[in-house]
C-alpha cells in the first residue's frame, strides 16, 4: 500500500483511484499529479521537485538542469528556441509536392554531360546519408542531454525535417530511375564522402558511450564539440558546397525539380544552423568555464580540418570545371563560409577569402543569417506559398 501523506512534501490530499494502482496527489499549490504505484526511480525526483515549489523560467538551463522537469514547457525562458520551432513549422513541405517530370525528361535525354551527371549523383550520395547521420545524432546523442523543454520541442521538429530530407533523396532516386545501391552506398565507396561522414560519426560515438555525462567538465566540452561538429560544420559548411552545385543547375532552368527541393532543404537548414548557433552560444553563456582558450583552438582546428575535407569533396565532384564552377572557386567559398560560422560563435576569422559566388548571397541569404528571424513569420510560409523572387 502507498505510504501516508507525510511521506511527500507539501501534499494536502492523497487519493487512490479504484484498483488501478494509480496514486493522485494534490499539492499546496493546487497542482495535482497522477503516478503509477509503486513509484519507479524516475518518478521520485520529479515528485520531489513538483512537491517542493513551482519553478519559474529563471530556473531553466540548457544542460545539467536539476531544478526544472524537462516536461515543463511554460513559462518559456529561451524564446529563440520557440521562434525557431514556429518558423520550422511554417516551412513545412513534402518532396512529393514537387513535380519531377521535367527532370526525368532531362535525365533520360542527352542534354546533361557526364560531368554534370557526376555532380548530381555525388551530391545525392552525400546528402542521402548525411541527413540520416544528423537525424541519428539528434535522436541518440543530443536530445537526451538537452535539459530544456522548448529546445527539445525544436529538436523534435528538426528530427522530423531530417526524415523528410532523407525521404527527398529517395524520391529523387526513384523518380530518375537511379541505382539505389550506388547512391546510398557512396558514403562507403567514395573516399571524399566517407571521410566527411567519418569526421562526424567520430563525434557521435563519444556521446554514445553508456558512461558519458555532461555533468563533468570534460563531458560538457565534448557535448559542446558535438554541437559544433554537427551544426556549425555539417549543416553550416559541409552542406553548402552541394547547395551551390545543385542550385547552379536551377539558375540555368535545368533539373528544376531537384533544385526546388534543395531550395526547401536550404530553408530548413538555415533554421537548423541558427538554432544550433543559439544553442552553442547559450551553453557558452551559462557555462563560461567550458570556453577555454584550449577549447577555442580545438574548435578552430576542427573547422580548418573540415574546410580541407570539403575542398577535397568539391574537387572529387568537379574533376573538370562545369557550369562556371571549379575546385579553386570552391576553396575560396568554403573558406568564406567557414569564417562566417566562426564569427557567429565569437571566434576570429581564419582565411579572409571573398565570396566567389555573388549570386549565392541572395539565394542563400548568407549575409542575412544573423537577422533572418527578425522578419515577420508571415513572410516565411509553407512550401506551397513560398516565393523565390
Amino acid at each position: 500500500m502507498p505510504p501516508s501523506i507525510k511521506t511527500y512534501p507539501n501534499v494536502v490530499e492523497k487519493m487512490e483511484i479504484g484498483r488501478k494502482n494509480i496514486l493522485e496527489l494534490t499539492f499546496e499549490s493546487n497542482q495535482t499529479m497522477k503516478l503509477d504505484w509503486p513509484l519507479n526511480q524516475e518518478q521520485i525526483p520529479v515528485l520531489r521537485d513538483n512537491g517542493s515549489q513551482a519553478h519559474g523560467p529563471e530556473d531553466k538551463r540548457l544542460i545539467n538542469c536539476r531544478q526544472v522537469d524537462v516536461n515543463q514547457l511554460m513559462p518559456l525562458k529561451y524564446h529563440w528556441a520557440w521562434e525557431h520551432y514556429v518558423n520550422g513549422c511554417a516551412n513545412h513541405w513534402m518532396p512529393t509536392e514537387v513535380s519531377m517530370g521535367k527532370d526525368i525528361a532531362t535525365w533520360r535525354g542527352s542534354e546533361l554531360t557526364e560531368g554534370e551527371r557526376r555532380v548530381i549523383l555525388r551530391n545525392l550520395g552525400f546528402f542521402s546519408t548525411a541527413e540520416s547521420l544528423v537525424g541519428n545524432n539528434l535522436a541518440l546523442a543530443i536530445f537526451k542531454h538537452v535539459t530544456n523543454a522548448e529546445c527539445r520541442q525544436y529538436l523534435l521538429r528538426q528530427a522530423f525535417e531530417e526524415a523528410v530530407h532523407t525521404h527527398t533523396f529517395l524520391y529523387i532516386v526513384d523518380s530518375l530511375g537511379l541505382d539505389e545501391r550506388e547512391v546510398f552506398n557512396m558514403y562507403r565507396e567514395v573516399p571524399a564522402i566517407a571521410r566527411k561522414d567519418a569526421f562526424e560519426m567520430e563525434l557521435t560515438a563519444v556521446l554514445l558511450d553508456p558512461d558519458f555525462t555532461t555533468e563533468t567538465f570534460e563531458g560538457a566540452q565534448q557535448f559542446l564539440e558535438n554541437l559544433i561538429g554537427y551544426y556549425l560544420i555539417m549543416e553550416g559548411v559541409f552542406f553548402y558546397t552541394g547547395f551551390v552545385m545543385i542550385l547552379s543547375f536551377q539558375r540555368q532552368n535545368r533539373m528544376t525539380g531537384i533544385g526546388e527541393q534543395f531550395q526547401y532543404i536550404l530553408r530548413d537548414e538555415s533554421i537548423h544552423l541558427n538554432f544550433g548557433i543559439d544553442l552553442i552560444n547559450g551553453i557558452k553563456a551559462e557555462n563560461p568555464h567550458l570556453w577555454t582558450l584550449a577549447f577555442q583552438q580545438r574548435v578552430v582546428t576542427l573547422v580548418r580540418e573540415a574546410v580541407e575535407l570539403e575542398v577535397a569533396y568539391a574537387s572529387d565532384c568537379l574533376p573538370h570545371g562545369i557550369l562556371g564552377l571549379n575546385s579553386g572557386l570552391f576553396r575560396q567559398y568554403v573558406q568564406h563560409i567557414a569564417d562566417r560560422r566562426l564569427e557567429r560563435v565569437g571566434l576570429a576569422c581564419q582565411y579572409g577569402s571573398p565570396n566567389p559566388f555573388a549570386w549565392m548571397s541572395e539565394t542563400i541569404d548568407l549575409g542575412k543569417e544573423k537577422n533572418f528571424f527578425e522578419t515577420r513569420v508571415t513572410e516565411y510560409q509553407s512550401a506551397s506559398s513560398l516565393s523565390w523572387e
